[in-house]
C-alpha cells in the first residue's frame, strides 16, 4: 500500500525545489548569487530540504537490526547515489566525470550528501540514542569548521583532502537540520504545543529578520550562528506557516505536485538551465531593482521546473528508465 501523502509537506517540497532552481538561475545563468533577495533565501532553502528529508524519514524511530539496516542502505542507494552518478555521467562523460567527483560533485552534491545523513541517522539512532542530538551538532560544526578553514590547513593533505572531498564533508554541516527533521518527527506533539505559541513565533519572526539584514560576519563563530540559528528559526516558520494554512496550501496542486518530483527536477534541471542568459545579466543589474530580480528569476524558474516536469513524465512511462533513473517503485504502484 503506498504511504499516504501529506499535502501541505509535499507544497513545502515544491516551494523549497523552486527556490533550488530559482538560485541556481542567478548563480549559472546571471553570474551573481546575492541577485533577488536570494541571500536572504539561503538562509533557509536548503535547511528546509534537510529538515523535511528528516521529518520524511520513514523509519526514524523504528528499532534497527542488521536487516533493516541493509534493507533501508541498499533502497537509499538505489533511489540517491544510482541516479546522482548516472546523471553526473550524461552532464560530464569521462574523462571530465572523475574530475567532478570532489564535493560539490558536480553539482549533484545534495542527493549524496542525502545518503550519507541517511546513514549517520540510523548510526545516530542505534548507538548514540539519546545522543543523538550532541552528535548532529558536533558533526555540523566540524564540517562547517572545515568548509572555512579548508584553504588554510586541509587543503594539501592529499589522499585524506581527497576523501574528504569525495565524501563531501564539508556539506556535512546541513546534517544538524536532518537531525532536528527526525526529532520533530518523534516530538510532534511537543513541537506543535510550542509553534502555537503567539509569542514564541514572534521572537522567531524578529530573530530571523536581524539575521537577515545583517547576515555576513568575520568571526566565525558568529557565522556560525547565523548559519544554523538562521536556518532553525527559517525552517520553522516555514513548516509553520504551511502547517497552520494547509486547507489553502492544499488547494494549489501545481505546487503539491513538483513536491512530489523534487528528485525529478534536481536531477534534470542542470540540463536545462538557460546559461545563454549571462550575456544579458549587465542589462537586468542596470535596473538595481532586487524586486525586478526576484520576478525575472522566479519566471526563468518556472519555466525550467516546467520542461523537468515534462521531461520526467516522459522517462517515467518506461519503467527502466523510471526506477534507474528516479528510484521508481513500479510493482508497489501496481499493487
Amino acid at each position: 500500500m503506498a504511504k499516504q501523502r501529506i499535502e501541505y509537506i509535499d507544497a513545502m517540497r515544491g516551494l523549497t525545489m523552486i527556490l533550488v532552481v530559482y538560485s541556481h538561475i542567478f548563480s549559472f545563468c546571471l553570474g551573481d548569487k546575492d541577485l533577488g533577495f536570494n541571500n536572504i533565501l539561503f538562509l533557509f532553502r536548503l535547511p528546509c530540504f534537510f529538515f523535511i528529508s528528516g521529518w520524511l524519514f520513514e523509519q526514524v524511530g523504528c528499532q534497527w537490526n542488521n536487516s533493516s539496516i541493509r534493507s533501508t542502505i541498499r533502497h537509499k542507494f538505489m533511489v540517491q547515489i544510482v541516479p546522482t552518478f548516472i546523471f553526473l555521467l550524461l552532464l560530464a562523460p569521462p574523462p571530465l566525470f572523475f574530475s567532478r567527483l570532489g564535493m560539490t560533485k558536480g553539482g549533484y552534491w545534495f542527493t549524496f550528501a542525502l545518503f550519507e545523513f541517511f546513514v549517520l541517522c540510523i548510526f545516530s539512532e542505534r548507538y548514540l540514542k539519546k545522543w543523538g542530538g550532541v552528535f548532529a551538532l558536533v558533526i555540523s560544526v566540524l564540517a562547517y569548521c572545515y568548509d572555512v578553514y579548508y584553504n588554510r590547513f586541509f587543503r594539501d593533505y592529499g589522499l585524506m583532502t581527497d576523501l574528504m572531498g569525495f565524501l563531501s564533508f564539508a556539506t556535512w554541516r546541513y546534517y544538524l537540520f536532518f537531525y532536528i527533521g527526525t526529532w520533530v518527527k518523534n516530538h510532534f506533539e511537543t513541537f506543535i504545543a510550542w509553534t502555537n505559541k503567539v509569542w514564541v513565533m514572534l521572537v522567531a519572526v524578529i530573530v530571523f529578520i536581524l539575521i537577515a539584514l545583517n547576515p555576513q560576519s568575520e568571526d566565525v563563530f558568529l557565522q556560525y550562528l547565523i548559519f544554523s540559528i538562521g536556518g532553525i528559526l527559517g525552517m520553522t516558520l516555514v513548516f509553520s506557516a504551511f502547517r497552520c494554512f494547509s486547507s489553502v496550501v492544499s488547494r494549489i496542486s501545481p505546487l503539491k505536485y513538483i513536491g512530489t518530483r523534487t528528485l525529478d527536477i534536481y536531477l534534470l534541471h542542470y540540463f536545462f538551465l538557460p546559461r545563454f542568459l549571462l550575456q544579458y545579466a549587465p542589462q537586468l543589474s542596470v535596473y538595481d531593482s532586487r524586486w525586478l530580480e526576484l520576478l525575472v528569476g522566479l519566471a526563468i524558474a518556472l519555466v525550467v521546473v516546467g520542461v523537468c516536469l515534462l521531461v520526467s513524465y516522459v522517462i517515467r512511462l518506461s519503467p527502466f528508465l523510471g526506477h534507474y533513473l528516479f528510484g521508481v517503485k513500479y510493482e508497489k504502484q501496481q499493487k
